[in-house]
């Protein structure tokens, strides 16, 4: 992490210390929280997202992204298990720069200022496996599949199926909420189909009640290479520090986070907005 991060890091800190009680995650948070949303239960959210400043280094491409919506289906297929579909519909890059150097420079077919494309979706399974009390964490497991929709050749996706397994761990100390993931990727080679980068996936978060309705939360949360002669492009060490608030009023919340990358392949800086919305859809046998 370089040193333009130091102040975010430091108003992480403070908000930790000196905040109150909170809930489970959700939106904005990217680390998963061991516990299901229950049985029978949807949860619906949506929102939009930028980035600044994003590289793809597979592409070449450089500039600012916008992804509206972004949209997000979990249902509660039991009391310890819920299924999960995460995506968009509409990315944009406003282009700033070209690499004609890069990989898949060749296959964009984007010429002018600006190339748009669906998101990949990505489909999982989180399962609880044992829940939280006195004296020790909740745990769960969650595998993901990321689902080759988008096409590489409008330079802002890659057109690979990866792979992923996280051990999920939750724990209320006090006044906080703690979420703490560690897994293993794997990801496609996005150059020539050939070969796979495995990753050590990685994601601690906190959420904490300013008000009866009002939460801040925060979150560090990415991957590293574990390729040891080097990443393929598109598959690099990528991570975000992510800085935001919620408010929930009844089944339906609202949220908004800045993050900040914490490599030079990562946005800048960014920004995301959004609901969730969650109730009892149908009930369980």
């Amino acid at each position: 992490m370089t040193r333009r991060f130091a102040p975010a890091c430091l108003l992480l800190f403070a908000i930790v210390v000196l905040a109150t009680p909170a809930s489970a995650q959700q939106r904005p948070l990217l680390t998963e929280d061991p516990e299901p949303i229950g049985a029978g239960r949807l949860l619906i959210e949506g929102g939009l997202q930028f980035d600044s400043n994003q590289t793809y280094p597979v592409s070449g491409l450089e500039g600012n992204l916008l992804r509206l919506p972004t949209v997000g289906v979990s249902v509660g297929i039991s009391s310890i298990a819920e299924f999960q579909i995460d995506g968009g519909f509409y990315d944009r890059l406003n282009i700033d720069g070209r690499n004609p150097n890069a990989p898949l420079a060749s296959e964009v077919t984007s010429t002018g200022t600006r190339t748009s494309d669906v998101s990949d979706f990505v489909v999982a399974t989180k399962i609880r496996f044992l829940s939280e009390a006195a004296g020790r964490p909740a745990l769960g497991i969650r595998f993901a599949t990321k689902l080759p929709n988008a096409s590489n050749e409008k330079g802002i996706d890659l057109d690979t199926t990866d792979f992923s397994g996280s051990v999920l761990v939750g724990k209320t100390v006090q006044s906080i909420r703690i979420v703490v993931n560690a897994g293993a990727g794997i990801l496609t080679n996005p150059t020539s189909g050939v070969g796979q980068n495995d990753v050590f996936l990685y994601g601690l978060s906190f959420a904490r009640a300013v008000t009866q309705a009002t939460e801040v939360v925060g979150e560090l949360n990415g991957r590293f290479s574990t390729r040891s002669d080097g990443a393929f492009p598109g598959t690099e060490s990528r991570g975000v520090l992510k800085l935001g608030g919620r408010y929930t009023r009844g089944p339906l919340r609202v949220d908004a986070a800045l993050f900040f990358g914490t490599t030079s392949i990562d946005p800048t800086v960014g920004f995301t907005a959004g609901f969730t919305y969650v109730f009892n859809a149908f009930t369980v046998p």
